[in-house]
């Protein structure tokens, strides 16, 4: 069956959640982003509207991390808040939340749809989009007019300029092949090492103090593009059950979790087809995972 593709272009996030994991702090998780979009199936579902999202893509146009680095800071610091208020007006206890405000498009992959379906749907998501959907905890200010293609080249354009948020997960999977630790082999390839050496000496012309060694940066020998950690879903450490205050009363809760590798951001352009960009969901039950991922029943979490 062909697949179509909706595309809500523009997203405006005011205060998305950047905390993606436990230990890393930036570009909202992946299982964000599909979260966000299977709630929003589930509501035109509810409003009769019938609709199948089966993978997403994501592009960022702009991304604002609410950070402060004040004069004389060697590091920046989370700006907080302390919202809202608690029932008697006063100030709740503080609890770090790094938060972002970002700009960027969705590409989701859609069953085929008759030109009267497409239009029911795209009516139903601007709705939605401007009623009380939340996309990564944040809220949504503003978007443009969504439209449905059935071409990657037909829309391909539109997503620029931006960056694409694409699974390096092959890279963690040879560094673990070749005996690295996982933690290591992530910040391995993140890490960017500055040398320095004595410049040469020239008797006749000798440098002045500034010129006196020479700097240079170095990155891992295969780590090329605009690589970051990305959370991409969750492992399960404790069995199916109940616990005390659960969100949800009528499912199962297990304690996770989260499960982080290596992302690449790179510009529409460089992609040649839709695959390039879209993530699936993939459960396996066996390791008891509950993924994001580009390559549907890849190996090797």
């Amino acid at each position: 069956m062909s697949s179509d593709y909706l595309v809500i272009p523009r997203i405006k996030v005011h205060n998305a959640n950047a905390l993606s994991s436990p230990f890393t702090v930036g570009f909202p998780a992946m299982t964000a982003w599909l979260g966000a979009v299977h709630a929003l199936q589930r509501k035109l579902n509810q409003q009769s509207i019938t609709a199948e999202f089966s993978a997403v893509g994501v592009v960022s146009h702009a991304f604002d991390l609410q950070t402060y680095q004040g004069a004389g800071d060697f590091v920046h610091s989370i700006i907080g808040t302390a919202n809202p208020l608690d029932k008697n007006g006063n100030r709740p206890a503080f609890i770090e939340e790094a938060r972002c405000h970002l700009t960027v498009s969705l590409v989701i992959e859609i069953s085929a749809m008759t030109g009267e379906q497409q239009n029911q749907l795209i009516e139903g998501v601007q709705h939605l989009l401007n009623a009380r959907m939340k996309i990564a905890g944040g809220d949504i200010l503003q978007f443009q007019t969504p439209f449905i293609a059935n071409d990657f080249t037909q829309f391909r354009n539109q997503l620029m300029p931006g960056y694409a948020i694409v699974e390096r997960r092959d890279l963690m999977v040879e560094a673990m092949e070749q005996g690295e630790d996982a933690l290591d082999a992530l910040i391995g390839y993140l890490q960017v090492e500055n040398h320095c050496q004595p410049a040469e000496v020239d008797d006749q012309n000798p440098p002045d103090e500034k010129a006196k060694v020479i700097w240079s940066r170095q990155r891992k020998e295969n780590a090329k593009g605009w690589l970051v950690p990305i959370a991409t879903g969750f492992h399960a450490i404790s069995p199916l059950g109940q616990a005390k205050n659960q969100r949800d009363t009528d499912a199962p809760h297990r304690f996770a979790e989260s499960l982080v590798t290596l992302g690449e951001f790179k510009m529409p352009y460089q992609l040649e087809q839709a695959s390039d960009l879209l993530w699936y969901y993939e459960t396996d039950l066996t390791n008891n995972v509950y993924l994001c991922q580009q390559a549907p029943e890849a190996d090797g979490f």
